[in-house]
């Protein structure tokens, strides 16, 4: 088991907080935060909503596929986070929420914009040779629920970004700009893991190893021990540590656009799903910059001996190429 430090986004202590996640970010890139300003029975709402959504007959779920602003369901197989190692995709299905965005936003043409593709509230009619009967697959509240959860992670997500960026040596509000955080491409992530075993010498995983696309993630998770970490990815063989689930807590983890902000000196760091015969449900939210970030090395970052080891990167590009490399074309899947 890793042991991974704990943020107290409620304490008045800002210099011990940055202390400990500048020492989290610099040793493995993960971290609790806990007494962040969601309830525990909120999240335990969007928990149950969660597994509602997932508990859908097949032929419903695929009504609401992932469409080209990835958005909506995904399927088994859907992603392959470690393509070059894994026979299938992950044994996972997720259904992606972004920001929802109008159709006559002056934005919604551009790439991870867009409106979300949300659940029929409608009366499904089933028949069987027996009888016919009403299905009420409804899902009152469902969206609201959701867009709820959605804004108060973003605040947490910032709240979080703000210690980051006094632990880089930056002002407090460095990540609160319009181009990173002011209209971002922050993304919702719903996750459901069946009770597959997973077998990594077969190439066999809930999810591959992989590391995020932005600035950070915040991952909720249930009871179930399976979330991995690898503190140091070029190490032959590579040592896994389990990350233990606390309750109520966000497990917050680095992504590749800090990485770079802060010259590969905190890391992004691998991390993947290993299935034990349990079902597991967890609700990561991806707080990522907007689509005209350019992600430049930072000053504060850099050195005469330490010269920038990543070029600039303009963040929509970039996401684009990362999902490109991972999700896999399910039109023609057949539940």
């Amino acid at each position: 088991m890793s042991k991974l430090n704990c943020i107290d986004l409620s304490s008045a202590d800002i210099r011990t907080n940055v202390s400990l996640v500048k020492q989290s970010c610099l040793d493995c890139g993960f971290f609790y935060v806990i007494n962040h300003g969601i309830s525990p029975e909120f999240m335990d709402e969007v928990f149950t909503q969660s597994k509602k959504l997932f508990d859908l007959p097949m032929t419903e779920k695929m009504k609401l596929l992932r469409n080209e602003k990835h958005r909506g369901y995904t399927p088994l197989f859907d992603q392959a986070s470690d393509p070059k190692n894994q026979v299938h995709g992950d044994y996972k299905e997720g259904y992606f929420i972004g920001r929802e965005v109008p159709e006559d936003d002056p934005d919604v043409d551009k790439p991870f914009f867009g409106p979300n593709v949300w659940p029929d509230s409608g009366t499904f009619i089933c028949h069987n040779t027996e009888m016919y009967c009403s299905m009420k697959y409804l899902l009152p509240g469902w969206r609201q629920i959701m867009e709820k959860y959605d804004t108060q992670a973003l605040e947490v997500g910032r709240a979080v970004a703000r210690i980051i960026a006094l632990a880089l040596q930056l002002d407090a509000n460095f990540f609160d700009k319009p181009h990173i955080l002011g209209k971002p491409l922050s993304l919702l992530r719903l996750l459901h893991y069946g009770a597959q075993v997973s077998d990594p010498s077969k190439g066999i995983f809930g999810a591959g190893a992989h590391s995020d696309f932005g600035l950070i993630t915040l991952l909720a998770t249930d009871d179930v021990v399976s979330l991995q970490i690898c503190k140091d990815k070029d190490a032959i063989p590579q040592r896994w540590e389990y990350v233990p689930p606390m309750k109520g807590a966000f497990v917050v983890n680095l992504g590749d656009m800090l990485e770079r902000w802060s010259n590969g000196v905190y890391k992004s760091t691998l991390h993947r799903v290993i299935g034990n015969g349990e079902e597991r449900y967890s609700i990561a939210y991806f707080v990522d910059p907007g689509h005209d970030c350019l992600v430049e090395c930072l000053p504060t970052c850099q050195s005469e001996t330490d010269p920038p080891k990543y070029a600039p990167v303009r963040y929509e590009a970039y996401l684009g190429q990362r999902y490109m490399d991972t999700l896999v074309d399910v039109s023609s899947y057949k539940p």
